[in-house]
């Protein structure tokens, strides 16, 4: 009797509290969440998208239509979307653009998927014709793609990325500041971005935004007593603190008399005063340090003639070092004369009522700054975002030579190639790769409806263009459908492939999951939606089916 008892006896293995969800109930959970995400962001999409504003608990305002900005200052919580904002993040760092569309597709790859499990068909089956339908859309993208790197390619690619984004009004100026940037910096065949700095200026006009040859950091002289610049400049790079040591915060002293206490400040000063002369036996004229700089050091600095700026960023020192040579040096008594680098020149100059810092003529050349100029700091934030993009893209067309055409085309032609393929593959698998090629269609789709067309009947037209001619796209600002190369709409290859891979990518991995355990609090609590009748059927989502709102605002739809 007593064992009866203890088989029957429950087990808990997780803490009380702990929410639990499986099967479908689990898989249409993430589904969901993956597909709201996808429609947060969708109405960004393409030179007619809208933009977001986000605002944190703080009160600062965001105004973008960058997907990784957006997804970046949004307060996700629920765990599948933060997968598909992880493989967004992924796409920005990879290519610099693209990340809207990688979350779309994603989005709708999810949508099509859960068609098919309503229809019987199982998850591996789709998952199989899935991979099936990704290794034959990368075969067709290669080979509707274009061999191209020449100026004119590369500015038409610019101008494509930034179309939408703030900069029409400047458009041809800042694509041709764009594509000489990076054929500065250009080694190779291989483009390093951290080589090119983007300084934004708050006033004037986005036409005034300009290309430096050098290095541009936003701050200037520690002192005003500097000299305002240095020719055949001697440059120290310091990660050394010119202050006096701290002390311990037990550390007391007693003096017992005011000669002691001037002794002690006498000798504090003469320490400064000896790190000071280190600089100078060395040879420089310039200093850039990483740390801080007390006055009586800048003080003697100055007097010596100097050109000094403190707490420079660590990614500015990485810059300047590779310009000029210079070695960064971590303590002041190893700073040598040939640890120093060169400038021709280097002087202060005040835009606006911001103060800069001008690198010039250095050794090394491949190194520039952009900078980007705006009425109000959203609008400069916004550029900024945008040259971002457009240098991200840029980049990937120099290293990869490969270019699509864009306006939807590639997609069309996508879907049309792999419906083909689809037929001659047995099985249930053949409707997970149509249902695949239905899901490319999403991105044209939704370049027509943000630019108020009739999405139905730009589809049916792009199809029956498709069956003549490969380059066919939606030209939303006229509604047409006309030849993209002819009206020169470029896009990298390398964007193309990584937000399909990605998407995909990220859809099979939510698709797999079939179990969620989360902790107590993890997830929101179910509510009713539409076409739920049972609320407690519905898997749990944030209210009013939203991802999780920014501190300050109400979770966005």
């Amino acid at each position: 009797m007593a064992n009866g008892n203890q088989q029957n006896q429950p087990i808990f293995i997780l803490r009380d509290g702990t929410e639990r969800f499986q099967g479908s109930r689990a898989t249409k959970m993430n589904i969901l969440a993956g597909k709201t995400l996808a429609e947060t962001i969708r109405t960004t999409l393409g030179p007619k998208g809208m933009d977001k504003m986000l605002v944190d608990g703080m009160g600062d305002i965001v105004v973008s239509n960058d997907g990784a900005t957006i997804l970046g200052e949004m307060d996700i919580t629920h765990p599948a979307a933060k997968m598909l904002v992880e493989v967004a993040k992924k796409q920005d760092d990879v290519v610099g653009d693209g990340t809207t569309t990688v979350v779309v597709l994603a989005g709708e790859l999810l949508k099509k998927a859960e068609e098919l499990f309503e229809n019987g068909v199982h998850a591996s089956t789709v998952l199989r014709g899935f991979t099936l339908a990704l290794d034959k859309v990368i075969e067709i993208l290669f080979g509707i793609s274009i061999d191209a790197n020449d100026k004119e390619t590369l500015e038409k690619i610019a101008k494509t990325a930034m179309t939408g984004k703030g900069t029409d009004v400047a458009a041809d100026e800042l694509s041709d500041v764009i594509v000489e940037a990076v054929l500065r910096v250009e080694n190779n065949g291989n483009v390093d971005k951290k080589d090119i700095n983007i300084q934004r200026v708050n006033g004037g006009e986005i036409s005034e935004s300009e290309i430096i040859d050098g290095i541009l950091i936003d701050k200037g002289r520690a002192s005003p007593s500097m000299p305002e610049e240095i020719n055949d400049a001697k440059i120290a790079l310091l990660k050394y603190p010119i202050e006096h040591k701290d002390t311990n915060t037990d550390s007391k002293a007693n003096f017992s008399s005011p000669e002691q206490l001037q002794m002690f400040l006498d000798s504090e000063e003469q320490e400064l005063k000896n790190m000071v002369n280190n600089i100078v036996e060395s040879g420089a004229n310039v200093l850039f340090c990483q740390k801080g700089i007390d006055d009586v050091a800048m003080h003697y600095l100055a007097k010596n003639g100097i050109y000094a700026i403190k707490r420079v960023k660590k990614s500015d020192i990485s810059r300047i070092a590779k310009a000029t040579g210079a070695e960064l040096v971590t303590d002041i008594k190893d700073l040598t004369s040939d640890k120093l680098g060169t400038a021709g020149h280097i002087f202060e100059k005040k835009i606006f009522d911001q103060k800069f810092t001008f690198v010039e003529e250095c050794d090394n050349p491949k190194s520039c700054s952009i900078i980007v100029r705006g009425s109000t700091r959203h609008i400069s934030s916004e550029i900024e975002r945008a040259l971002e993009d457009a240098l991200g893209v840029v980049s990937a067309t120099i290293e990869d030579e490969k270019v699509v055409i864009g306006g939807g085309s590639p997609e069309i032609e996508m879907a049309k190639q792999l419906k083909a393929y689809a037929d001659t593959i047995g099985g249930r698998e053949q409707l997970a790769i149509k249902a695949f090629a239905e899901a490319l269609e999403i991105i044209p789709r939704t370049l027509a409806e943000n630019a108020g067309l009739d999405a139905i009947d730009v589809l049916v037209d792009l199809r029956s263009a498709h069956e003549t001619n490969p380059y066919m796209g939606i030209d939303v600002f006229t509604g047409e459908v006309v030849n993209m190369k002819d009206r020169g709409v470029i896009e990298p290859q390398r964007v193309k492939k990584q937000a399909i891979l990605s998407a995909a990518e990220a859809c099979e991995m939510i698709l797999r999951i079939d179990d969620l355990v989360a902790a107590e609090g993890s997830l929101n609590k179910p509510n009713k939606a539409e076409g739920m009748d049972d609320p407690g059927n519905l898997p749990p989502m944030p209210p009013q089916g939203g991802m999780g709102g920014m501190g300050g605002m109400p979770p966005m739809m």
